[in-house]
């Protein structure tokens, strides 16, 4: 072997520099008497290789293929994939207020975020105590490309990747500087975003030094601004977007007889001043309320490597990312009766003018309920990377460690304090110095500022409304929730060749891994108390850790014979042991066959695993107002209503109640009682198996073309169930399963469910999806420049469900409902010639079904599918939708880019989804929401 120094550390670090997984390691071979430096690391796997082209299905997004597009974060292109499923927590979900909230989550085949691991240089990303990885941390300007293992990889990176894995490479060794500025907003003028960055760096003989820092930020959109969003169901029913519990107060004495409101310009006192309740004393909470939820970010990323000796590297990742987000929804509809707090006979406005105590309904619209999200997480990697030879085998290897860290807080406000609410409301008088002060004459309540929840508004004076501040700031207090999670990785790998075959070299990959997840989310001591409006909830805190280790093996079995250039089986196990449940040993086969240079044939079997999140494990009990409750038993609109269960549990005639404790105007509303949910200590891991059969065509007769196709099937088994209030009301009613009934009971009075429902996580059931994915590329150099086009198509056969053991209950088919998509397809075009490129892009979503909930646009009334055993089930069909992109960029003589550009350049709007998927209105919080212009400018020094 030729021994040159340098020459050997240039292999290493060729070899280093190219790895995309960051934890593999350099491979050099023995050819004709020199270095071989052909092998590269690829996602999916460990083991250095020379081909690409893998067994496992891989998109890869290029730095070029971000650029041409016109979303200006990592999660805003990762969510326009066509394998992405939808978003868990999306901005389109002001309601959402928890530690995730602002933050992205990429979910690969609608299977949930949870379920996709997120690499950074082959690296995990930091999590938070439900097990959520925020890619947006990530600087866009520092991201050399994304590769998207569409495939489980359990055996290779451990838990959670049994949906596939993201793995996003970053910019290394770069020389110069480039700064960009990107700017842009809805044609509606809202929603501006802004982008500022740069990426500097230096390379020397021994080592090199890269640095990005960006700033982003992005407008809020009131959902009052968008037609789709103004209205809880446009067009259909306007009326039901109006609140009973509103703005202008309102009360009866008892339980009967109709609601009184306040008249305008009159004092809110007596009850002369008051009038029976109409629609013009209602409010309509959409008119408070975000649709897409402001953020701001602030990011640092730097990347090192120095070459200690001429055989080993010192690599080093460091970032830094604050995030800020905020989100507004309507104040609080605050009702007597839900937390027993009626207004005092002896109340000073006691509207009776002393005669009884009156239930009483109030919407704080003057203090809408704001959470102020900030989320700052350090991340830290080092590793030292080196080779060595033994006899004629060249091996490399790599040991270091990750620390990751996440510090959340959650300020809210806009949430009524009770114990401050009783006593506003209680016995008040009027003092000798004229005023009004709580409790009664010798029996002061000092600190106390009585309220008038029928003042304000015009109704009354300032004083003592909501409009006073003296009011407000006895009502209302600030709480404040912190978390913090944390990350340990420390990991040795060792990768190389062992022994000649016939075929080629047998390569191997080896290694260890130590890792520790801590975490932890103390609410504010009022939400935990109950003692406020805010929902109640308990803390989390708890940790586990886990020793892995790993085998990988590469083996050639054939090569350049006729039918037979290539046939290699890949082989992976990982054997896993956690301080929380115990072990696991998990493992994958890969099969690669090349029986001519054009046609590659690949399949994949997969054991995959996701342990139970600290969540999972040590949450604490939450409240929850479900927004979409529905109760199959209402006499109205429920699916069952009459059934023999229906009728021995709630007799004829049963309506559900909704918020302001009055009859449902549609088949689901929320309920206006909270529901509980909590962890389950006893949960155990989620168990999957993976398959993947599909080839690429690459014809020699035909420059530039590729065609890919891969069928995929993923199978989840004793899958943990965020259980939800509609599914066991469902499985109870419809599907008659005896258990689920006893999880929650009814007002023996009127039927309603009584805040006692409680639910929580479990291991029970399967989920089980297949489909097709469809990749086509063709690009060619002409005399009118070069054109390329670029198709990929996920069409999804099954999606199939199973929440419970219980062998008799039949399995929900999602596929083609709600946001489950059948088909979702982008389309690249472009067009070059010298400095000047256009980019056309369209994505489709296909039509989906959902249950109908106003019969003029229901267009299967008879629908019936198995999994409801014969009942009828009404759907309405939806439309399908696809927006187009346009970019066209020129590069400029002074070493700079100029690109504008606009996404959903038609201004398309999609279907009304009234099932409210990944959202809080009838609109799916996926779609896009306008037309969006903007421009880029970018300049390099």
């Amino acid at each position: 072997m030729n021994r040159n120094s340098n020459k050997l550390r240039d292999a290493v670090v060729l070899a280093l520099i190219a790895s995309a997984a960051g934890t593999g390691s350099a491979v050099a071979q023995e050819a004709t008497g020199t270095t071989n430096l052909d092998r590269i690391s690829v996602t999916g796997s460990r083991i250095r290789q020379v081909d690409v082209e893998t067994a496992q299905p891989v998109l890869t997004i290029s730095r070029a293929d971000i650029q041409n597009q016109g979303f200006s974060s990592v999660g805003d292109i990762l969510q326009n994939i066509s394998a992405a499923g939808s978003p868990n927590f999306s901005r389109a979900s002001p309601l959402t207020s928890n530690q995730e909230a602002g933050g992205q989550y990429i979910d690969l085949r609608n299977l949930g975020a949870q379920r996709t691991l997120v690499l950074v240089n082959g690296k995990r990303l930091g999590i938070s105590p439900d097990g959520y990885q925020d890619i947006s941390i990530i600087p866009t300007s520092m991201v050399e490309r994304i590769d998207v293992l569409k495939d489980g990889a359990s055996s290779i990176y451990g838990s959670d990747a049994m949906a596939g894995v993201i793995n996003i490479i970053t910019r290394k060794n770069f020389d110069g500087l480039e700064a960009n500025v990107y700017k842009g907003q809805y044609s509606q003028g809202d929603g501006e975003k802004e982008t500022y960055d740069f990426v500097m760096g230096f390379s020397g003989d021994r080592g090199s030094l890269t640095v990005g820092a960006e700033y982003h930020k992005e407008e809020g959109v009131w959902a009052k601004d968008r037609p789709f969003t103004a209205d809880t169901y446009p067009d259909w029913d306007p009326a039901a977007s109006l609140t009973t519990v509103g703005q202008w107060g309102n009360w009866r004495v008892g339980n009967a007889g109709n609601w009184q409101a306040p008249n305008r310009g009159g004092t809110a006192l007596g009850p002369g001043q008051f009038h029976s309740q109409t629609s013009a004393d209602t409010s309509r909470s959409s008119d408070q309320m975000h649709l897409l939820t402001p953020l701001e970010r602030r990011s640092l990323f730097v990347s090192g490597n120095y070459d200690i000796t001429d055989n080993v590297r010192f690599t080093t990742d460091l970032s830094y990312t604050k995030r800020e987000s905020q989100r507004q929804i309507a104040g609080y509809p605050l009702q007597s009766t839900a937390f027993g707090v009626p207004m005092s006979a002896d109340s000073y406005f006691n509207p009776t003018g002393g005669v009884a105590d009156v239930n009483w309904r109030r919407r704080g619209w003057e203090v809408p309920r704001t959470t102020d999200s900030t989320l700052t997480t350090w991340r830290f990697a080092a590793a030292l990377e080196g080779s060595f030879e033994i006899g004629d085998r060249f091996f490399s290897w790599d040991v270091g460690s990750l620390y990751n860290e996440n510090d959340s807080l959650l300020i809210n406000n806009g949430n009524f304090y009770i114990p401050a609410v009783a006593d506003a409301v209680g016995p008040s008088f009027q003092n000798a110095a004229g005023q009004i002060v709580c409790g009664t004459p010798g029996n002061e309540i000092a600190g106390c500022v009585p309220w008038n929840p029928f003042a304000g508004f015009g109704t009354g004076a300032v004083a003592n409304s909501l409009d006073d501040p003296n009011v407000r700031n006895y009502l209302f207090r600030e709480e404040h929730a912190t978390g913090k999670t944390s990350t340990h990785n420390y990991f040795a790998n060792l990768s190389g060749t062992i022994v000649p075959l016939p075929a080629g070299d047998l390569g191997f990959a080896v290694g260890y891994e130590y890792r520790k997840e801590s975490g932890a989310f103390n609410p504010d001591a009022i939400a935990q108390s109950g003692d406020s409006t805010n929902l109640a909830s308990g803390p989390t805190k708890g940790s586990y850790a886990l020793d892995e280790f790993y085998l990988e093996l590469n083996i050639p079995i054939l090569a350049d014979l006729a039918f037979a250039k290539e046939l290699t089986l890949d082989l992976a196990t990982r054997y896993s042991d956690f301080t929380s449940f115990g072990d696991t040993t998990n493992n994958k086969f890969g099969l690669k066959w090349r029986p001519i240079d054009d046609l590659l044939v690949r399949a994949t079997y997969a054991e995959g695993f996701r342990a139970p999140t600290i969540g999972d494990l040590y949450g604490g009990t939450s409240q929850t107002f479900p927004t979409n409750f529905v109760d199959p038993c209402d006499s109205v609109y429920g699916d069952v209503r009459g059934s023999a269960r229906c009728v021995q549990d709630v007799g004829q005639g049963y309506r559900q109640l909704q918020q302001g404790f009055v009859p449902t105007t549609g088949r689901a509303a929320q309920s206006p009682v909270p529901f509980n949910s909590g962890s389950n200590p006893n949960l155990t891991p989620e168990t999957s198996e993976s398959k993947t059969v599909g080839f690429v065509y690459s014809p020699s007769y035909v420059t530039g073309l590729s065609v890919g196709v891969d069928w995929w099937s993923i199978r989840i088994d004793n899958t943990i169930v965020t259980d939800s209030p509609n599914l066991i009301m469902e499985d109870c009613y419809v599907r008659l399963i005896e258990s689920r009934c006893s999880m929650f009971t009814r007002d023996p009075a009127n039927g309603n469910i009584v805040g006692t429902l409680n639910y929580g996580n479990r291991n029970a059931g399967y989920t089980e999806t297949e489909g097709f994915d469809f990749d086509i590329s063709y690009s060619r150099d002409t005399d009118f420049g070069r054109f390329s086009a670029k198709s990929s198509t996920t069409y999804v056969g099954k999606y199939e469900e199973k929440s419970t053991d219980d062998a008799d209950a039949v399995p929900s088919q999602n596929n083609g409902f709600g946001a489950y998509f059948r088909v979702r397809s982008n389309l690249g075009l472009g067009w070059s010639m010298n400095d000047l490129s256009v980019n056309w892009n369209l994505r489709y979503y296909s039509g989906t079904k959902e249950s109908c909930r106003f019969t003029t646009r229901c267009t299967l009334p008879n629908y019936s599918a198995p999994d409801t055993l014969g009942v009828i089930s009404p759907q309405t069909e939806l439309g399908a939708v696809t927006f187009h992109d346009v970019q066209v960029s020129y590069a400029t003589p002074w070493n700079a880019t100029v690109a504008v550009g606009a996404n959903n350049v038609f201004n398309k709007v999609g279907p009304m989804m009234t099932s409210q998927p990944s959202s809080n209105f009838s609109y799916y919080g996926g779609y896009d929401i306008g037309r969006f212009l903007y421009m880029k400018y970018s300049q390099k020094f």
